[in-house]
Order: C-alpha cells, then structure tokens, then sequence
C-alpha cells in the first residue's frame, strides 16, 4: 500500500474560480475572433506586445537579484522589450505577421515530425506511422507555402476561434467538476 501511496503524485489545482474564469475568457476571445476577427487580432497583438514589453523589463530586473546567466538574461530581456515596442507601436502589422510567423514554424514543425515518424516507421513502427509522417510532411509543406496567403491567416483566426471555444468549454466544465470534488 505504501508503495502505490508513493507512485501517487500530488499536484497543485488551480482554484476552480480562475479554471472559470479562464475558460469564460477563452469562450470570450474565441467569439470576439469568430465575430470580429481583425479588431480581435490587433487587441490580442497589442497585449502580447504589452506582455513582452512587462516581461522584458522583469528579466532585466531579475539580472540584478540572481546574476547566473546574466548575458542570457540580459539578451532576453532586451529582445523581449524591444519586441514589445515594435509590436505595440504597429498592433496592425503584427496582427498580420505574428499569424504568418507561427503558419509557417507549424509547417517546418509538421515536415520536421512527419520526417521523424517516416524514418521510425521503416524502422519498424508500422504502416500508420508512415501513413501519419506522410501526411503530416504535406500539410507541412502546404502551410510552408502558403503562410502569407491572406487566406490562411484568415484560416488560422477561425481554428484559433474554434479552440478557444472548445478549450473554454472544457475549462468550465472541468471548473465545475472541481469545485464539486
């Protein structure tokens, strides 16, 4: 009994309050896009803008308290700061780049996983890893060339929606489930 007691990890839970919370924000942002995306998107880069800029500040900050990696510290926090600006000085540009920017890393991420899934699958992994890693290098090499299409940033807005509509739902729910335990 002690031995299975052992194997049982304890985690922290979130207050049920904030995963509620969370989850309405979610539901909020993902009907924002769905209804206006544009004026959703430029809000969003904005406090991402303001995000790294507060972020920014904080390690440099931080470099003075603990001085380990001070040039790492110092490199992320200049980079997160002027990031920042740039963003929150051109909220509209960076509304239409920031999109463009993870279309494309999810394309190099899909043809990178799909190549790793083909090799394991003519090391033995089967034919559904081939099938998968195949598929996966398309849709990578899809969304390599088309990342600047206006369509795909367009596209990506409404899976964006689409998510955080699901994820706020499943928040909320699990919010309550939480709170009843």
């Amino acid at each position: 009994m002690e031995a299975e007691a052992a194997l049982v990890f304890e985690t922290k839970k979130y207050p049920w309050w904030l995963l509620l919370l969370s989850g309405c924000l979610s539901i909020l942002i993902g009907i924002l896009l769905l209804t206006n995306p544009a004026r959703t998107a430029v809000a969003l880069a904005w406090a991402l803008g303001l995000y790294w800029l507060i972020q920014g500040t904080f390690t440099l900050i931080g470099m003075f308290i603990d001085h380990s990696a001070w040039g790492w510290k110092l490199f992320i926090g200049i980079l997160g700061i002027l990031a920042g600006v740039v963003v929150m000085r051109h909220p509209i540009a960076s509304a239409v780049q920031l999109p463009m920017i993870l279309i494309l890393l999810l394309g190099i991420q899909g043809v990178i996983s799909g190549t790793v899934s083909l090799i394991m699958a003519f090391k033995g992994g089967g034919w559904g890893a081939g099938i998968l890693g195949a598929i996966s290098i398309i849709f990578g090499i899809i969304l390599m060339v088309n990342y600047a299409s206006l369509s795909m940033v367009v596209t990506f807005f409404w899976i964006a929606a689409v998510f955080a509509l699901v994820s706020g739902g499943v928040q909320i729910i699990h919010a309550f489930q939480q709170r009843k335990a």
